[in-house]
């Protein structure tokens, strides 16, 4: 028999009592997460958004409560009344904030019953994420998890309070529009009233905030769904949130100050965490050259070392094959890693291999100064002696090189480096590491397409001075793109964009885009262009992936309420699922059709 809450009221949630309501009379209601018979009493641990309260059914307080209380069982609902009291000295829990006190219930209601759930919701226990997400409304019931959730809100506020505070207006931008290239394949939606014709689902905004810069809004901001059609990884969603934002009459300059304010203000409300500008700021070229990737972690060192110079002149046919083939051959120090075992260097090889390496030359330095290497024998004492003075060996080191272009040398070091952090522990997870990248190159050049792609997207500024070489050399032009990384993730990325119709023309031309295929894609920007245009310009954040590490969490699955499967698909609803045949007749879509 489940019980109507009659004329009880919540007087305050499982979080808030103290020894300053001591005998007062309450009225709590939520879930039951454990219940222990302790001799006749009866303790149960009431659980609700905010936290948890020890409740106690005493058979000499009330027998028939006391009863009723022995039918309680895990995820039941329940209502209860009565009067706070003090623990014994010795049962305090001072970890709970309810630590201190109990409930001694005189009244109790049971509002629903609940089977037994398919995995506990009271203890750590290794449960697939299939079933988490198929039971997704039970796994939000673990306090982890509802803390991701409270932090999520907490954080948007935060974003928007700071935002309307330095101008911005938030202005929605509509779901159903135009697919335009973005580096994803786009969601589609078909028409019904237009036969064989298609909506997309937005892969950002861009277009439409730029559009809002030559309106005269002047300041947008929007915390807006995004959806990309592309394949799934640990922080990535087909749909996810962005933070979205873009300013007229401004440089590089105000806008990295505006973000700074904002990513500070975040991190010191939700986090505690002593942020403060300005960040780190360093080149796309110098975050290659000294990590190997875009969005360097810079809360560890294992830097790479430039010993091309060496390599064009030393006796190892791979290393000067590289070198004279206008390639690059680099390395990086493995400080006091030269207990690895043989197994050790032959896994580091495999990972290496699987990011299109070759193999990987490594070299230990011996107590006696000298290498201990397969390769050894193709230096010359002097080559050997260089290359240690390059990158600071020392005994009980390891070296591990690269020899190829430049793109698989940065690829593959990139990842070993990262991969070393996480072997060696240098990872600090209460350090955080913002680094501005900056000026990177405008194109680069697709080997299957034949043809310059948009580092970012085509809209992004080349900077002035570069201008000229669109015609003649597009891969030497820079952009006034800027990327914000966090602890090797980056967290927001954005640009000066193109304000001007004829650089606009110029550098599509220079993306093989002709005329006719520009207008086609997006020539009401282009139209726009030649009403006025301010300069302008932005950035855009994904807020799962900052919710991501601010929470310390693995996964943005973890901070989105109901998120996908890596293989794009909802546990919980079964989607995506088929649809009725006459579904796709009203939308002009003939599939070949099995029943």
């Amino acid at each position: 028999m489940i019980d109507s809450m009659g004329t009880l009221r919540r007087t305050h949630h499982n979080n808030e009592l103290s020894l300053a309501q001591v005998g007062e009379t309450v009225t709590l209601m939520g879930w039951v997460l454990r219940r222990r018979d302790h001799g006749g009493v009866i303790f149960i641990d009431l659980r609700d958004r905010q936290g948890l309260t020890q409740v106690v059914f005493n058979p000499e307080v009330n027998p028939e409560v006391h009863a009723k209380a022995h039918r309680l069982r895990s995820e039941w609902v329940i209502a209860v009344q009565g009067k706070v009291e003090p623990r014994p000295d010795d049962m305090a829990n001072l970890k709970l904030a309810t630590g201190e006190i109990e409930v001694l219930v005189d009244t109790l209601k049971i509002l629903n019953t609940s089977e037994t759930p398919p995995f506990p919701l009271d203890e750590e226990a290794e449960v697939s994420d299939n079933l988490r997400l198929q039971y997704r409304y039970l796994d939000l019931r673990k306090p982890e998890m509802g803390a991701n959730l409270m932090i999520r809100h907490q954080a948007v506020q935060i974003i928007r309070h700071y935002l309307n505070a330095q101008g911005f207006i938030d202005i929605e931008t509509p779901m159903l529009t135009k697919s335009t290239p973005e580096g994803a394949r786009d969601y589609l939606v078909p028409s019904r009233v237009n036969a064989g014709r298609f909506f997309a689902l937005p892969q950002s905004p861009q277009l439409f905030k730029q559009l809002l810069m030559i309106a005269g809004m002047d300041r947008y901001y929007q915390i807006v769904k995004c959806f990309r059609d592309e394949d799934l990884r640990a922080d990535r969603q087909p749909e996810f949130t962005q933070i979205d934002m873009e300013m007229s009459f401004v440089d590089e300059e105000q806008i990295i100050e505006v973000v700074e304010g904002m990513i500070t203000e975040l991190f010191n409300q939700t986090l505690a965490v002593d942020t403060q500008p300005p960040f780190t700021r360093i080149t796309y070229d110098q975050a290659m050259a000294r990590f190997g990737t875009d969005r360097p972690d810079t809360r560890f060192g294992l830097e790479l070392v430039d010993l091309t110079a060496i390599a064009a002149e030393c006796g190892f046919k791979v290393f000067r094959s590289a070198a004279d083939s206008g390639g690059t051959v680099r390395a990086i120090n493995a400080k006091g890693c030269g207990s690895f075992t043989r197994k050790e260097l032959d896994d580091l090889t495999e990972f290496a291999i699987q990011f299109g390496a070759k193999g990987l030359a490594w070299v230990k330095i011996k107590e006696d100064g000298s290498w201990q290497s397969p390769i050894a024998k193709f230096f010359s004492a002097e080559e050997q002696e260089k290359i240690d003075e390059s990158l600071g060996a020392e005994p009980g080191d390891v070296l591990f090189f690269g020899a190829d272009k430049n793109s698989v040398v940065f690829q593959v070091l990139g990842e070993l480096r990262n991969e070393l952090g996480r072997r060696l522990d240098l990872l600090d997870k209460d350090r955080f590491d913002f680094v501005w990248v900056t000026d990177f190159p405008l194109v680069e050049y697709d080997d299957k397409e034949k043809r310059y792609q948009a580092l970012h997207h085509p809209f992004t500024a080349p900077r002035d001075e570069d201008i000229e070489k669109l015609a003649e050399d597009p891969g030497k032009v820079y952009s006034r793109a800027y990327d914000l990384v966090l602890n090797g993730n980056e967290i927001g990325g954005g640009s000066i964009r193109i304000h001007d119709a004829q650089v606009q023309m110029q550098v599509l031309k220079a993306l093989s885009i002709g005329k006719e295929e520009a207008e086609e894609k997006f020539g009401f920007l282009l139209k726009s262009l030649h009403y006025g245009a301010p300069p302008h310009g932005g950035i855009a954040f994904g807020l799962d992936r900052l919710l991501m590490l601010i929470t310390g969490s693995d996964s943005i699955r973890n901070v989105i309420a109901f998120p996908k499967t890596q293989k794009a698909t909802c546990p919980l609803t079964d989607a995506p699922s088929p649809v009725a045949r006459i579904q796709l007749t009203e939308l002009h879509i003939r599939p070949d059709w099995k029943e």
